[in-house]
């Protein structure tokens, strides 16, 4: 029988490990579906991996491992796919905001022939007006720079193993899981979802950690800020140009242009160009810095019992 991991990446979620436990327990046996659930604590402050580990002892099929520090949830998705030992993997939230009630759909539709499903959001559940703005923008300027349709996207998806061990052969180091679903090109089908509303805790995203992470990601997927750097500076020879010849016109005129106000704003749009140019260049001389020091994109300091592996620094799966 074909095995399907569900990674569950979690920060501070040591309110949500019991029930999410339960419930995914509860709808995988239900629809005979043989599994495992792999728990990543990324370096929780709380009690997460111990609710993990409590979790792990009254069900073997429940394994986890909890980062030294807090790496990020990109980390804690490539940890969940090392992990992993299923025939398909799932990637879902650990508050249960992706409806656990959707993956027997995604795991007929893995079985009919299907290498990625995706998960596309058909509504995105009680949220302020600002947070929707935010992440509007937010998938607006991921759509535009990697040339695909973000706006609906999200890390709920489903993976065959071939894909898995695809992105887990990827060199980099800096990694959008979500774009690089697409970019591998296998067949791809999708199921539409409703958000959930969160039962214990509260969303730890902000507009401040949403544009950031568009940022990062961004310079990580995409060239195309470094190419505005040329548009720039293209804009800035235009406005020069245009700006001498008005100067030389009124000059033969007989009408010299204050040269304060000129040499002022000439300062100021030069100035402004050139260091927004030196701060997106800086950003992706930062991402060639992390990614030549070779550093792992995670550290694993302990794992539950049953999850073989040297639990001092990257946890490798035995072939």
């Amino acid at each position: 029988m074909a095995l399907l991991s569900i990674v569950l990446p979690a920060y501070n979620e040591e309110q949500n490990i019991e029930n999410t436990s339960r419930v995914l327990t509860g709808i995988l046996e239900d629809n005979g579906i043989d599994y495992e659930l792999v728990f990543i604590s990324d370096g929780s402050r709380d009690d997460t991996f111990a609710r993990i580990q409590a979790e792990a002892e009254k069900n073997p099929r429940i394994r986890g491992a909890e980062f030294s520090r807090n790496f990020g949830k990109e980390a804690g998705i490539f940890a969940g796919l090392e992990i992993a030992a299923g025939d398909a993997v799932i990637v879902m939230d650990c508050d249960l905001q992706h409806p656990p009630q959707v993956i027997p759909e995604m795991w007929e539709k893995w079985k009919n022939g299907a290498e990625i499903v995706e998960g596309i959001k058909s509504s995105r559940g009680r949220e302020s007006i600002g947070y929707k703005l935010s992440a509007g923008l937010f998938y607006r300027i991921m759509s535009r720079l990697i040339k695909m349709d973000m706006k609906s996207s999200s890390d709920f998806k489903l993976l065959d193993r071939k894909v898995v061990d695809v992105l887990l052969e990827l060199p980099e180091r800096n990694t959008f899981f979500r774009a690089l679903s697409f970019w591998t090109g296998f067949r791809t089908e999708t199921v539409h979802y409703e958000v959930q509303e969160r039962q214990f805790g509260k969303s730890r995203w902000s507009f401040w950690s949403l544009m950031k992470y568009a940022v990062f990601n961004a310079t990580s997927f995409s060239t195309l800020p470094l190419q505005l750097v040329t548009v720039m500076g293209v804009i800035s020879i235009l406005f020069s140009l245009v700006l001498a010849v008005q100067t030389l016109v009124k000059f033969l005129m007989g009408n010299a242009v204050e040269g304060f106000t000129t040499v002022i704003l000439l300062i100021l749009i030069i100035g402004g160009f050139l260091m927004l140019s030196l701060g997106i260049i800086g950003h992706y001389i930062a991402r060639i810095y992390e990614e030549v020091k070779g550093r792992p994109k995670y550290i694993i300091s302990r794992v539950t019992e049953n999850v073989q592996g040297n639990v001092a620094g990257v946890w490798h799966r035995k072939v």
